[in-house]
């Protein structure tokens, strides 16, 4: 890559970035453009930032991927923010037991990553079940999303190198949930990933993965623009049930639609209820 980025060069690409994704790049973030597209472009041979936008207009599949990749912030970690988790443990699984339906549960997790969210989620719900043994029906279900094909390859496997398991998971939950193996990795049980089933989406397209009970949707909508912030909020009421639960991030508020979430105070933690 050229030492500069012209900028009719980043202005072509923040463009093809928030069409492709929904990933706004703010003003003057050339240096980390330059940073995580570096090794992409030396590998096709590329000089300039502006000879990338011109392949991705007319390249496969394959090259917008991995592009789209090296721009997403997969930086997760077990139990993120602790409220949201306790909320599912304290208050929305109990009502949900008390509903009796004769439907399963259903959970989304959008915009997974490496797949902790979903593994924690599928850790409260088995907790709640050893607590309250026969409240909860047993095929409940963990929808995870994410863009990237390669955090969900990761994912999948479950198996999780020592850093990353360090990363607010406590060594009680480790012993349980968790199997040593022999890289020196880790990797979660069996029973809490069949919980979980992983799939591709693209959060600016038409969602295909039926109704739900509960949503998390939680450290991603911070990059998108106030429209498509909307756009997506309004798609995701469209797949929650009646009475189901919206939760975002801890920096992620819903402003608008009042016609269709209600706000529940949680204390700490706000949740959003879909009406």
């Amino acid at each position: 890559m050229s030492a500069d980025i012209s900028p009719s060069e980043y202005v072509a690409f923040k463009e093809f970035l928030q069409d492709a994704c929904g990933i706004l790049l703010g003003d003057n973030k050339q240096y980390l453009v330059k940073s995580r597209l570096r090794k992409i472009m030396e590998e096709h041979r590329l000089g300039s930032l502006g000879e990338l936008v011109t392949r991705l207009r007319t390249s496969p599949r394959g090259l917008r991927e991995v592009v789209i990749d090296a721009m997403t912030t997969n930086e997760t970690l077990w139990f993120r923010d602790t409220h949201p988790f306790r909320i599912l443990s304290e208050k929305i699984l109990p009502e949900f037991a008390e509903r009796k339906s004769q439907q399963p549960l259903r959970i989304w997790s959008a915009a997974c990553s490496t797949g902790q969210e979903p593994y924690s989620i599928s850790m409260v719900i088995d907790e709640f079940r050893r607590t309250r043994p026969g409240r909860l029906r047993s095929d409940i279900k963990i929808i995870a999303t994410d863009i990237s094909r390669t955090v969900l390859e990761n994912a999948r496997q479950g198996k999780y190198e020592m850093l990353a398991i360090g990363r607010g998971l406590s060594a009680e939950r480790q012993k349980l949930y968790f199997d040593t193996v022999a890289d020196g990795s880790w990797q979660v049980k069996p029973a809490i990933r069949q919980a979980v089933e992983f799939r591709e989406l693209n959060l600016l397209e038409r969602y295909m993965l039926g109704k739900f009970d509960i949503v998390f949707c939680r450290n991603v909508l911070i990059y998108f623009s106030a429209e498509l912030k909307r756009d997506i909020l309004t798609r995701m009421h469209q797949t929650l049930n009646p009475g189901g639960y919206l939760i975002l991030g801890a920096s992620e508020s819903l402003n608008g639609l009042p016609d269709k979430y209600e706000m529940v105070q949680c204390n700490p933690g706000i949740i959003y209820r879909a009406k």
